[in-house]
């Protein structure tokens, strides 16, 4: 692994972290509702599924799922199922008698949601496939690879860390909290808009 290399593996990692989608809704949600813990735990079980994600594109999981149309589409399609169901929750959210918040969601569910969401995207898994073609070759050694796929877990975790402590300071949530349901109602609405937009894109796909 040589500096150049792993620079340029660290620039696209970190582009690709920053990139808006179904993670940052997720990871801001789970911040409104259950305030900065439950958003940390999200953004780590990100992280850890990023991680292990480009660890198994890296030994060829990824070319698997690419080169398989049925594993690909299950993914495609339970990646969508996933994000609807929790679209739809929030937007299904009603405020409370005594609160001005949803009831808070349990830590479990927060790193369940950090990790589905990776799980459940087989775009990443094409990211990576594109990302480590170029990189990894048949003189890597494991540890090198080992290495790339650390960077990608802790670009990505570290990223959505600082969203979560940005966005749970006590000015922010003062203010998200003031209107605590019309946000998670709003993060549901996007969700649910991209479910709708991966759906469209799978049947497009097939025509």
């Amino acid at each position: 692994m040589t500096l150049a290399t792993w620079l340029t593996v660290v620039t696209i990692c970190v582009l690709g972290a920053m990139s808006p989608g179904p993670s940052l809704a997720v990871v801001l949600k789970q911040t409104l509702t259950g305030g900065r813990r439950n958003g940390m735990v999200t953004a780590i079980a990100h992280g850890l599924g990023v991680g292990l994600y480009a660890f198994l594109s890296i030994l060829g999981l990824a070319a698997i799922i690419t080169a398989s149309p049925l594993a690909f589409s299950v993914l495609q399609w339970g990646g969508a199922a996933y994000l609807a169901w929790i679209g739809v929750k929030g937007l299904m959210a009603k405020p409370q008698a005594d609160s001005p918040l949803p009831d808070a969601p349990t830590t479990a569910s927060a790193a369940r949601d950090g990790f589905l969401i990776v799980l459940l995207n087989p775009k990443i898994a094409v990211f990576f496939l594109a990302l480590f073609s170029q990189v990894v070759g048949t003189e890597t050694t494991l540890v090198a690879k080992m290495g790339y796929a650390a960077t990608a877990m802790v670009i990505d975790g570290g990223w959505y860390l600082f969203v979560t402590w940005m966005f749970s300071s006590p000015r922010w949530l003062h203010l998200l909290r003031q209107k605590g349901v019309w946000f998670e109602r709003i993060f549901g609405a996007v969700l649910v808009g991209l479910a709708g937009r991966l759906v469209f894109g799978i049947l497009t796909a097939k025509q």
